[in-house]
């Protein structure tokens, strides 16, 4: 048993959940759509060709929207000591 388990591949695999059986949409197409600048669910589908069919895909496309804007803003945010100075007025360290 033990030997089977160190002869095992260590490469890791990307797995993709599926948001949306009528059009294959991922929660990986969400990401990049909302890194594309969607910001509401027709956006989503609009960036993938496709249109919701059934409409069971809704609700969890709109909350992958909501966490992928938010994850997408906190990465777009500055740390405060990178804010340049504004109008001569130093930052305090």
């Amino acid at each position: 048993m033990m030997k089977s388990l160190q002869n095992r591949s260590t490469t890791t695999k990307v797995l993709r959940m599926v948001v949306c059986s009528c059009n294959r949409l991922t929660h990986k197409d969400v990401e990049a759509a909302v890194a594309d600048g969607a910001t509401r669910p027709r956006d989503i589908y609009a960036a993938r060709n496709c249109k919701a069919q059934c409409g069971n895909c809704v609700k969890g496309v709109v909350c992958l929207l909501r966490e992928a804007r938010l994850k997408h803003m906190k990465k777009a945010e500055v740390p405060a000591h990178m804010v340049p100075a504004a109008a001569g007025v130093a930052l305090s360290a």
